[in-house]
């Protein structure tokens, strides 16, 4: 437990911001599920669209550092490789 008045007002600020972070994280991870659910269908015009909300995700968890930054470039990267690979075998 915190022992000073500092401590506790750094236990409620951390606790907002991990449910902050936990909500980002889930929002982006579930956005790249539904493009990589549409590159399964074959249904590349909407992997696209999908794609368009993922990476604006993804972009803004790298920009507030819920997530590397190059991690998040690298999500995006291997979503628009599957996508183009999807593309091509239709």
């Amino acid at each position: 437990m915190p022992n000073s008045k500092g401590a506790e007002k750094r236990l409620r600020q951390n606790k907002v911001r991990q449910a902050r972070n936990k909500s980002a994280k889930s929002q982006v991870k579930t956005q790249v599920k539904k493009v990589l659910a549409a590159v399964e269908s074959g249904d590349v015009a909407q992997a696209e669209t999908e794609y368009i909300e993922a990476a604006r995700k993804l972009d803004k968890a790298g920009a507030k550092k819920i997530m590397h930054p190059n991690s998040a470039s690298r999500k995006k990267s291997r979503l628009q490789h599957a996508i183009k690979k999807a593309k091509s075998a239709s």
